[in-house]
């Protein structure tokens, strides 16, 4: 085998070996968030005989409207329940949500647990700080029947894609229980982000570079290299809708790539197109005379 067939095989092998790590972290990352994003906290529970669970799931996570919605499944416990490891509740209670506003739930004798929806607010972050916004939100759980208040305990599942919730909660008075949580986007979301702020500075450097040899080699206007850069100018476009979460324009990813993107690229599409036709214009001249 000749040293050139060699070495050509080692780097076939090297560039297997390099995909197949690259797959492999790809993947290993997946599966580590899928089981953390999925998994169920246990934020509270009484050491009463009877009290009320609340199974509650984030979802829908919206910036824009400053708030998320809440669903919590209510489950009896102790005497509350009609049977031993039975969902279905033996007496009225009313469960009390209070965040920005407040909500009243209601489970009725002999209805097993149904979710019911709970609309919290968010608070102490700037949208506009995409990728790098962060939140908090906070809601006071309450329950009563006609005896009187009824411990609650917590359980938090986080099953919004784009956001990860972190939380927290504390015993209040008379069973009642207190939940607050810190808001960040995915890892899924950061990595995107990081690869369009990068696949943005990347593209516009190459129609910069591309300007820079057509006008040192004193091309015209090359038709083909003129429509690749005004392509490209409007495929950022495209790609920065694209964002996951559609962050507002004017975000931190517009001042740290977009804004500069585009007018690198218009700058350099402008350029050589002014260059180049001058550089026409002269040849004209010149075979003319």
């Amino acid at each position: 085998m000749s040293r050139f067939a060699r070495l050509r095989r080692s780097r076939f092998a090297i560039v297997l070996v390099l995909l197949a790590v690259l797959v492999g972290a790809g993947i290993a990352l997946y599966l580590d968030e899928r089981d953390t994003r999925q998994e169920t906290r246990e934020l509270a529970v009484p050491t009463a005989k009877d009290w009320v669970e609340l199974d509650v799931t984030s979802q829908d996570i919206d910036p824009g409207t400053g708030q998320l919605t809440l669903y919590v499944v209510p489950v009896p416990h102790g005497s509350l329940a009609q049977d031993q490891d039975n969902s279905v509740f033996s007496r009225q209670l009313e469960i009390t949500a209070e965040s920005a506003t407040k909500t009243t739930l209601h489970a009725e004798p002999g209805e097993s647990a149904t979710p019911q929806i709970v609309k919290a607010s968010l608070y102490g972050g700037t949208e506009t700080d995409y990728p790098f916004d962060r939140y908090r939100f906070s809601v006071f759980f309450a329950a009563a029947d006609s005896a009187g208040p009824v411990p609650v305990g917590l359980y938090f599942t986080d099953a919004d894609p784009f956001f990860v919730a972190r939380p927290t909660s504390s015993a209040a008075a008379s069973g009642a229980a207190a939940m607050e949580a810190k808001v960040t986007r995915a890892r899924s979301t950061f990595i995107l982000a990081w690869f369009m702020i990068a696949a943005m500075w990347a593209l516009s450097l190459a129609v910069l570079a591309g300007a820079e040899v057509l006008y040192r080699g004193g091309n015209g206007l090359v038709w083909p290299s003129l429509g690749w850069m005004a392509a490209t100018l409007f495929a950022l476009i495209g790609m920065r809708n694209a964002a996951p979460g559609s962050p507002p324009i004017g975000s931190l990813m517009d001042y740290v790539a977009f804004f500069w993107a585009e007018g690198i690229i218009a700058a350099s599409l402008t350029f050589t197109v002014i260059t180049g036709t001058r550089v026409d214009h002269r040849k004209r001249v010149a075979a003319e005379g």
